[in-house]
């Protein structure tokens, strides 16, 4: 994994972007994905299973601090961009996305008119961010052809 972190600074920092690696090990996102909710927000502490796998290495002050999330998107194309995506995605039944989400709310998101003040579970995200997100999600799990069994 860090040859790829290697290999995205140099290619980001030569064209003046900063960029974040996913943790990209299907195995790791399979596990956390399975793991209950009270193990990776014990005691109220967000990432806290993270943390918890990072205190032999990390400093505290690194370890205790908030999370600082990427500015948001204030750009009214990328707004329209993303929210006919969407839109597209929620009206074909055969998206997998379909499986996660609650389709009502989904719907009341898009007819929601732009509000970048108000944040998503405890992140600087908007109605935007929270859009692409969803099609983020929406497009993992059809390229890796994931089975949700509820």
């Amino acid at each position: 994994m860090f040859p790829l972190w290697d290999r995205k600074d140099r290619a980001s920092m030569a064209s003046g972007l900063e960029v974040r690696v996913p943790y990209a090990d299907h195995r790791i996102v399979q596990y956390v994905f399975n793991t209950p909710w009270e193990y990776k927000n014990h005691d109220g502490v967000v990432k806290g299973l993270l943390r918890d796998a990072a205190k032999d290495w990390l400093p505290e002050d690194v370890l205790a601090r908030k999370k600082s999330p990427y500015p948001k998107t204030h750009n009214p194309a990328y707004e329209l961009i993303v929210k006919q995506r969407l839109a597209a995605v929620l009206s074909d039944s055969d998206e997998p996305i379909h499986q996660l989400i609650d389709k009502a709310a989904a719907a009341q998101l898009l007819g929601e008119k732009s509000d970048y003040g108000k944040p998503w579970f405890g992140q600087l995200m908007a109605g935007p961010q929270l859009m692409a997100y969803l099609l983020q999600i929406n497009f993992w799990l059809k390229k890796y052809e994931i089975v949700i069994k509820l």
